[in-house]
């Protein structure tokens, strides 16, 4: 594959090695690596823009508490800061990335929001138990679980993808899911919402993502099973496909030359940032998507239809 690009407001050329023809961009970042999965926003450049000054609330969650995993940065920042916007009190269950989730908590509070944060591993179901119990005691109820956080790991070949990254990575996306859904499922009650976090990927099969993938895929059959199960509960369980958005876990994941190119593929020719999928979020988690259930809903610019 080949490329050329610089860093601004200009469209550039990426090669397509499908259509095998120049097709234009527009970068959205420049290059840059981090060492830590799943990221820290605060060093990204340029910061992802998580809130849309023009997004108005309407009271669609009002009175409603939502859980977002990996709310304190990234998609879940931007579903967490739209959930208040509607009227909700969100509850943010992330890793070890202070920093950014006391921004996320501090930027919530003074817009009149709640934002409790809970710190811990979401792979282990102790924590997701001290989640649910934080949440009850704080909030006093659950309607909407986000389950959002995951982690990823560029490789270039299945050998490169050790035992240990193969279990962490399916521990934290799929297992982290199932353990919080289980607790939280006995305190829903009809009219809530479960969303879960899938990814363009499982769609047409990133190469270097295999694990990541696997994962990925799980979630979406997950997400169909529960929602059949669920469904004379009026419980609903949704899932979201997005494509390639400005968040931590890209520069986490990605060699430093892969940035500027991300979402090159897609139709849009570019990547989105995290406040373009918060509509999704509030859509799925709010009584507008009263008879959706079962579905995936795909934010990706274009880069798979169907």
């Amino acid at each position: 594959m080949e490329y050329d690009y610089c860093y601004g407001n200009s469209c550039y050329n990426f090669y397509n090695e499908l259509g095998l023809k120049y097709t234009e961009y527009k970068i959205g970042a420049k290059e840059q690596e981090q060492e830590n999965q799943p990221g820290f926003e605060y060093l990204m450049d340029p910061r992802p823009i998580f809130d849309n000054p023009n997004y108005k609330g309407s009271g669609k969650l009002n009175g409603k508490v939502a859980i977002i995993t990996g709310g304190d940065s990234g998609l879940g920042r931007a579903a967490a800061v739209a959930f208040v916007k509607e009227g909700a009190s969100v509850v943010i269950p992330y890793l070890n990335e202070h920093e950014d989730a006391k921004y996320t908590k501090d930027y919530i509070e003074s817009m009149g929001g709640a934002c409790l944060l809970i710190s811990g591993d979401i792979s282990k179901k102790e924590f997701c138990k001290q989640i649910v119990n934080l949440t009850l005691s704080t909030f006093g109820k659950i309607d909407i679980l986000v389950n959002n956080a995951g982690v990823q790991y560029q490789q270039d070949c299945l050998d490169n993808i050790t035992d240990e990254q193969f279990d962490w990575t399916m521990k934290v996306n799929v297992y982290g899911m199932f353990y919080l859904t289980k607790e939280v499922l006995p305190y829903l009650k009809p009219g809530s919402s479960i969303i879960n976090l899938s990814s363009v990927t499982t769609f047409y099969g990133e190469p270097q993502l295999i694990d990541y993938v696997t994962t990925k895929g799980a979630i979406v059959g997950f997400t169909r099973s529960l929602a059949r199960n669920l469904a004379l509960k009026n419980i609903r369980v949704n899932a979201i496909a997005p494509g390639y958005f400005w968040t931590p876990l890209q520069p986490a994941c990605w060699q430093k030359e892969k940035i500027p190119t991300l979402g090159a593929d897609a139709a849009m020719a570019r990547m989105a940032m995290p406040y373009e999928l918060a509509p999704t979020f509030v859509f799925l988690a709010s009584d507008d998507s009263s008879y959706v259930t079962g579905q995936v809903l795909h934010n990706n610019g274009g880069q798979v239809m169907g």
